[in-house]
């Protein structure tokens, strides 16, 4: 505990932490919401799903594109704005909604909702990269932000199914809304936190043409890794509804999604409290190996009890795997590009929820609950053979990326 005590104590770090944890906690209510009231409201799972895939996949590519303009532009001044625009388009779908308006309506204010969403995780993790730069003050919080996701992960589905069931179809949807506007104002109103905006060059000159950052070496790899573990993220969720169905037990598909992120949380937590001494590169790759084992369970699961044994396991894996990656990309990006490099993780994994969702949910209409199981534990293997095979260029991507802060810096090497 100490050493989260000692990262809650750099000045303002406490209060942009809760902030930011509040404007990104209505992210994990998202795509739930949707689906539940729109299923709710027009008797119909295949567009909600439709809505739900539109407002991810938008999510995925306008948070690649707010990113960059945030490390040009500011915080602030690109995200409040866009914050708002996304809350009052979400609003803009729940009237229409609620009012009954044709389905079509409701595609346009749910992917700009989606576009203009932005990552708050991402500008967070830069806030905390900009108040200090110890590597391993750096470690635990990068570590507390993903405990704090896997929270919302947690409470985020609960709360927005007690919301729809127990007050209205849309309130899983109203409380997203509220969490975003006033995380927003609490988030981006600290600006003595906010990492400045790199300069214009002394004579006026535009800023040189940035490459685009998927090509720094060690990036693409990371987000590949990133995208196949949401993969299996969607996979799961789908998966595990399928099974429960199957087997009699729908009611616990919840608790059993819960012990996902809840093993994830406490996984990165512990993780976090260590300081580290072996090379970074390595315990990424054993972070994506020990998810492919534990994957691999999914195969033989029959039963919802062994089917949350198997989810402790991926669970304890899934939070340092994020926080390595996270912390390579740190690593490996320049610093003023650091909210990009982080944002592109996040984007990956949207887009791999979206990509697994939708492939095991299509397998498993054709076959069986258990080919979807299948199905998620090959995108656990791929991402294991990806970071495997690239694990030597990234130590070397690391050690260059070392060397051009700190010359003196010893090359890293995964075989240390």
């Amino acid at each position: 505990m100490r050493a989260y005590r000692e990262i809650l104590a750099i000045p303002g770090a406490l209060k942009f932490c809760a902030a930011g944890l509040l404007a990104r906690s209505g992210g994990a209510m998202m795509g739930l919401g949707i689906v539940l009231m729109v299923s709710a409201l027009y008797q119909s799972y295949g567009l909600a799903g439709a809505l739900a895939a539109s407002n991810a996949v938008a999510w995925a590519i306008g948070t690649a594109v707010l990113s960059n303009l945030v490390d040009r532009y500011g915080q602030r001044r690109v995200m409040y704005p866009a914050a708002v625009v996304s809350a009052v388009m979400l609003g803009v779908v729940v009237v229409l909604a609620v009012l009954k308006q044709p389905a079509w309506t409701l595609f346009a204010p749910v992917i700009i909702s989606g576009a203009t969403g932005g990552a708050p995780g991402a500008l967070v993790r830069a806030r905390w990269s900009y108040v200090t730069s110890d590597p391993h003050l750096l470690h635990t919080a990068y570590s507390l932000e993903s405990t704090l996701d896997e929270l919302t992960f947690v409470i985020g589905p609960v709360l927005a199914t007690a919301l729809s069931i127990g007050v209205h179809p849309a309130a899983g949807l109203v409380a997203p809304i509220v969490f975003s506007l006033v995380g927003a104002q609490l988030f981006y109103s600290q600006r003595s936190t906010e990492p400045p905006v790199p300069p214009r060059p002394a004579d006026g000159t535009p800023r040189p043409h940035r490459r685009f950052i998927l090509l720094t070496a060690g990036i693409a790899p990371l987000v590949a890794v990133n995208t196949l573990i949401g993969c299996v993220f969607g996979g799961i969720d789908v998966s595990v509804v399928a099974a429960a169905t199957e087997w009699g037990v729908r009611s616990a598909t919840g608790t059993v999604l819960a012990v996902f992120s809840f093993a994830s949380a406490v996984a990165g937590f512990v993780y976090g409290a260590r300081a580290w001494k072996s090379p970074l590169t390595r315990r990424f790759v054993i972070g994506v190996l020990a998810l492919f084992v534990s994957a691999s369970g999914l195969l033989v699961a029959r039963s919802e009890l062994v089917l949350a044994g198997v989810g402790l396991l991926v669970g304890a894996t899934v939070a340092p795997t994020l926080i390595n990656g996270n912390t390579l990309v740190g690593r490996l990006v320049p610093r003023e590009r650091l909210t990009e490099g982080l944002s592109w993780m996040g984007t990956g994994l949207g887009i791999g929820v979206a990509i697994g969702s939708s492939v095991v949910g299509a397998v498993i209409d054709a076959q069986s609950y258990a080919s979807g199981f299948n199905v998620t534990a090959g995108f656990a293997t791929l991402a294991a053979v990806i970071a495997v095979s690239s694990a030597a260029g990234l130590s070397r991507a690391v050690a260059r990326a070392a060397a051009v802060e700190d010359p003196t810096d010893e090359r890293e090497t995964i075989f240390e």
